[in-house]
């Protein structure tokens, strides 16, 4: 019988973990904290965005980072497939906004309950509170990992999946990288990735915990429009987040580095300037001998206020009937674009993903093989693959996971 080794017990570990026991190999799965899935526990905050359920073009187009790579482990498990897989451990799942698939329970807990559940089930090994200091080869060929506490265990194959750098209380801090290093592979830049945006403007964190829905989000580099979305967006202490900002730095993420941005938020996308111009022309004729500051209420939440009327220029205690076109036409604007500087982004601490890690041109798209060391393989988000906000980089780890244990527990 085929012995694997699995090192990291998150979404790609346990995942492989099961396909990998389904075929027969004796399998031991390593996870340094004292529970498995802690980081997926988070994931969709707290109610894990298992995948999407899109189809195939649409999936393959969300990944940013080395797209061709995945197109095969994608063709192999895809979407509905890995949905099928859940519905088949007991976990019913909802499709919501944007095609992002969900438990139906909204608790992640379910999902990692139901993976630990086959786990066990299958007689899978599973050793936590078990760091691997490192792996060994010989002849070419991964033979065994040394565990902290200098206990060597010998393997057949070995799959590190042992995430990236983000959320690093939950264990992420990089072994993968480290243990691939020590094998002669490639790691590229990490950076984080699908991350909270921060801002020069004081007045953004005075919106602190405002939410708004339904508003188009352009990021500009000069005049060139490098982002252009829609959705929902958070402002923070520090700057703006929420799934649109989050989308968004993903793609901006290398203009960002060498130069700040312009984000510029349509507060009213559904109504073209004459239309939203209208609209402010007959909330002033309602309330002629009001002051500014008092006739905003129907057009914006209360904290925005102050904001916009700020930008605006206009003088808050001006009675409505004394404002001019040209006033007007700046209100407008600010409505229509209301602009900040993006000068960076968070850690580690608060990125939902990391950007960088294993050279995927060091690994076969197939079977995620080490091309430098044979039975040594990778999954999840150690590999330089991601993808954007929806359940999209849940589904990298599923598929990566996948093509790695069937691979994997191949008797030569």
């Amino acid at each position: 019988m085929r012995k694997v080794i699995i090192i990291g017990g998150g979404a790609a570990g346990m995942m492989a973990a099961v396909e990998c026991a389904r075929n027969g190999a004796a399998v031991v799965l390593y996870e340094k904290n004292e529970k498995l899935g802690k980081k997926l526990f988070i994931t969709g905050k707290g109610r894990c965005n298992l995948t999407n359920a899109c189809d195939m073009e649409e999936l393959q187009k969300s990944v940013m980072r080395n797209p061709k790579f995945m197109y095969s482990s994608f063709q192999n498990f895809s979407n509905w497939e890995a949905l099928g897989f859940f519905e088949e451990l007991g976990v019913a799942t909802k499709i919501e906004r944007g095609n992002r698939v969900f438990p139906v329970s909204d608790h992640s807990s379910d999902v990692i309950g139901a993976l630990e559940q086959e786990l066990e089930r299958l007689q899978v090994k599973v050793f936590r509170k078990q760091p691997v200091a490192k792996l060994n080869q010989k002849n070419g060929k991964v033979s065994s990992i040394t565990l902290q506490n200098g206990k060597t265990e010998e393997a057949d194959a070995v799959i590190v999946a042992t995430g990236g750098l983000s959320y690093p209380l939950t264990g992420s801090t990089g072994d993968g990288f480290s243990f691939a290093k020590a094998m002669g592979h490639k790691i590229t830049d990490t950076s984080p990735a699908l991350v909270p945006l921060t801002c020069a403007e004081p007045w953004v964190c005075s919106l602190q915990g405002l939410s708004l829905k339904n508003i188009n989000a352009v990021v500009k580099k000069g005049s060139k429009v490098i982002y252009d979305g829609f959705g929902e967006m958070l402002f923070t202490h520090f700057g703006v987040s929420g799934p649109l900002i989050l989308s968004a730095s993903s793609v901006i993420l290398e203009d960002l580095r060498k130069e700040n941005l312009t984000l510029s938020i349509d507060l009213k996308p559904a109504l073209l300037p004459e239309q939203l111009d209208d609209r402010i022309l007959r909330d002033f004729s309602q309330a002629k001998n009001k002051q500014f500051k008092n006739v905003l209420g129907s057009l914006l939440p209360a904290k925005l206020i102050p904001v916009v009327i700020l930008l605006s220029g206009i003088t808050p205690e001006k009675k409505v009937n004394e404002i001019n076109k040209k006033e007007r036409k700046a209100l407008l604007h600010t409505l229509k674009s209301l602009t900040m500087t993006v000068n960076g982004v968070c850690g580690y601490e608060e990125a939902i993903i990391t950007r960088g890690g294993v050279d995927v041109k060091e690994i076969n798209p197939s079977t995620m093989e080490s091309k430098k060391v044979k039975n040594l393989y990778f999954a999840g988000e150690v590999l330089d693959v991601d993808a954007l906000t929806g359940g999209f980089n849940l589904q990298i780890a599923w598929s990566t996971a996948m093509a790695a244990a069937r691979a994997a527990s191949k008797e030569e």
